[in-house]
């Protein structure tokens, strides 16, 4: 499986996390079984050749919702994708549906629709994304990638505790600390795969209380332990064969 991932530019960042392409380079008969784990982000999908499965048959052009648990996908040999990953308030922004309403679920994207044709062009998606969002100021909480604390991001965005709240419950549904555990997650799940540094310091660096409470919210979150994703993982899939008992 080939993917890759480019990351905005500076400016486009506070909406835009990655443009990813995938390309799962087998046979149009062969089947493979992949789990996408939770990182915070609103997806949107285009599938150029072959076929997916996410519970049902999905069509071209989809998003994914916020997830919080792990996805077994299937996709066929010759599947290739480009996807545009999200945050939850530059989806909504976007004129995207709640993202309360499609949690851990997929949704068929209009192909007639503004939102396709931000995938319509291979190699126009910086581009396209630059102009919709050109000119948008920075999103109250769009800090929140960077600040862990709740309290915290009200200081830097001037807003009360309470307004906080109320935002983020709004843009993705959750509380900020619900939201708050799966970007830790997702910050874990990037270092993991890095593959340079011991478990222990992995967890914390990304604000664990210790390797063992990392463990269990990559198996709460992941299904898997940090041993297995670092082995098996190739961006934000990882393979779904069955897991050996001991951690790595």
């Amino acid at each position: 499986m080939d993917y890759c991932e480019t990351p905005p530019p500076p400016g486009l960042d506070d909406f835009v996390a990655a443009i990813w392409m995938l390309d799962v380079g087998g046979e149009p008969g062969d089947w493979v079984d992949h789990r996408a784990v939770p990182d915070g982000c609103i997806e949107l999908i285009r599938r150029h050749a072959g076929r997916s499965i996410w519970r049902t048959e999905q069509p071209p052009l989809f998003v994914t919702g916020l997830a919080l648990c792990p996805a077994v996908l299937r996709f066929s040999g010759d599947a290739r994708f480009t996807g545009i990953r999200l945050w939850p308030w530059a989806w909504h922004a976007l004129g995207g549906d709640r993202c309360a309403g499609f949690t851990d679920d997929w949704r068929a994207v209009a192909e007639d629709g503004p939102l396709s044709t931000l995938l319509n062009d291979a190699g126009a998606q910086l581009t396209r994304l630059a102009a919709a969002f050109a000119g948008r100021p920075q999103h109250p909480i769009a800090a929140i990638r960077h600040i862990d604390r709740t309290g915290a991001l009200a200081r830097h965005s001037g807003l009360s505790t309470r307004q906080v709240q109320r935002i983020v419950a709004h843009e993705t549904g959750m509380s900020p600390r619900s939201y708050l555990r799966l970007l830790r997650f997702r910050e874990a799940v990037a270092a993991v795969q890095g593959g340079a540094t011991r478990l222990a310091d992995t967890a914390a660096a990304s604000g664990y209380a210790d390797q063992a409470h990392m463990t269990r919210e990559f198996r709460a979150l992941g299904g898997l332990s940090p041993g297995t994703a670092r082995r098996r993982s190739t961006g934000p899939f990882v393979a779904a064969h069955e897991e050996p008992r001991m951690d790595g």
